[in-house]
């Protein structure tokens, strides 16, 4: 079965991650989630790559915060792609989060997205963006979607419009 892995470096990034699961099942998509660190279950992550590579996971998610390095030990261990969510929550914001997921070296990608929930959303967007390259049918659900989001976009233009007339 094919599936998105979600990946987060500790239990507080659970709720904000909590928005990607449910983006991902609002489109019928599969993924297991589960918490594993890079620098605190080094061991556990790395097993944990290669179990989920037999059992069919298609992209990896990693959420972290402050050093944020699991999004690159994802990457050093497998050729599938990789998104990072950097997370807030330090001193700084998730800036540094956000440096230590998007400065990886050549050859070792790792796609990065905004901090925080939005992140995690379109973590889930991309993930499933990658997974529609062969499933047209989840293809077609993501222009739907995309549609009905334009759409509301214009009924707010105009509902804006009349007022201000």
């Amino acid at each position: 079965m094919k599936f998105v892995s979600i990946v987060i470096g500790s239990k507080s990034d659970y709720e904000v991650m909590k928005s990607c699961s449910d983006t991902l099942e609002a489109f019928g998509v599969n993924y297991e989630m589960i918490i594993s660190s890079a620098h605190r279950s080094p061991e556990r992550t790395k097993e944990y790559i290669v179990e989920a590579e037999k059992k069919g996971a298609q992209v990896f998610i990693a959420a972290a915060g402050m050093a944020a390095h699991l999004a690159g030990v994802l990457s050093s261990k497998t050729v599938k792609p990789i998104i990072g969510v950097p997370m807030s929550g330090s001193a700084l914001s998730g800036i540094d989060a956000l440096l230590s997921t998007v400065q990886m070296p050549a050859g070792m990608p790792v796609a990065t997205v905004a901090i925080g929930k939005a992140g995690a959303i379109n973590s889930a967007y991309l993930a499933m963006q990658i997974l529609a390259l062969d499933n047209e049918e989840l293809a077609i659900k993501l222009q739907e979607d995309r549609i009905a989001k334009a759409k509301k976009v214009e009924m707010d233009s105009q509902e804006i419009e009349t007022i201000i007339s």
